[in-house]
């Protein structure tokens, strides 16, 4: 049973978050609070597989919730998955930096809410389309940085097709899209996206798309 936690300030999107979840036999949500103040004290009490949190929230937010939770609460323990509706695409890189595992729009159905959840939860990174969109928008209207030769060193270890669907992800297709255009499972898609992710120190998608674009493999 995967136990979650739901940090939004509006009461309305935690009623709807609760009864989605809800309705997965593998999901318990044991609690929601307002503000990721709140949020950090709960943590504090009782621990949680994964935490649901509004990037943007009065008082603290959810990028300062995040830095602060893992601060004592590694990722191995809880994962934290971002839910923003990308208005300041900014703030999706520092709740990055700040030790957040996905992000997912609010705008994504019950399905895609529940797969993101379960990609989580397992040790992955969900990554909705919306989210990768603001991302690499973000990161591509940047001016032209330097490469990072230590990261560019770590994707030298990628085998070609690590490498290609690591640009693939990067230019913003999931792995539907990228099994139908080179013609292999989804399911091999995620092998080869998630050793990716190990060889190259990327703990979620999200991270693996910032990597790629320090490493200069992503423009």
């Amino acid at each position: 049973m995967t136990s979650i936690l739901i940090v939004d300030d509006q009461e309305m999107i935690r009623v709807g978050l609760r009864s989605i979840l809800q309705s997965h036999a593998s999901f318990e949500v044991v609690g929601d609070v307002g503000d990721g103040l709140q949020a950090v004290r709960f943590l504090e009490e009782q621990p949680v597989d994964v935490v649901l949190m509004d990037i943007r929230m009065p008082g603290v937010d959810g990028v300062e919730a995040t830095r602060r939770i893992r601060e004592t609460v590694p990722p191995e323990t809880t994962r934290i998955v971002i839910l923003t509706t990308f208005e300041e695409d900014t703030l999706v890189l520092a709740a990055l930096r700040a030790g957040a595992n996905g992000f997912l729009s609010k705008g994504v159905g019950p399905a895609e809410l529940i797969t993101g959840v379960e990609e989580v939860a397992a040790g992955g990174g969900a990554l909705s389309a919306a989210a990768s969109a603001a991302l690499i928008g973000h990161v591509s209207e940047q001016p032209a940085a330097v490469v990072d030769e230590e990261m560019a060193g770590r994707f030298a270890g990628l085998t070609p097709k690590e490498r290609e669907m690591v640009v693939a992800i990067a230019s913003g297709l999931d792995n539907a899209q990228i099994a139908a255009s080179m013609f292999l499972s989804p399911y091999t898609v995620k092998t080869h996206l998630n050793r990716a992710m190990a060889k190259v120190g990327a703990r979620d998608r999200a991270q693996l798309v910032a990597f790629a674009y320090r490493a200069g493999i992503a423009r």
